[in-house]
């Protein structure tokens, strides 16, 4: 199953920070905006596995 999020990026002083709208607590930080959308992508993995495990 594949799903669309939405991936919100903002420069900050600090870089870059990132969140998705549709998961809370899907929200990092980067030096670079590449470094931003991996750290998100990481982000959102362990959100929907521990949501999953939660649910289990």
């Amino acid at each position: 199953m594949q799903i669309k999020l939405t991936a919100v990026f903002q420069k900050v002083p600090e870089g870059y920070i990132g969140f998705v709208e549709e998961l809370p607590g899907a929200n990092t930080q980067g030096d670079t905006l590449e470094e931003a959308r991996s750290n998100l992508e990481e982000a959102v993995q362990l959100v929907l596995d521990a949501d999953r495990e939660l649910k289990e």
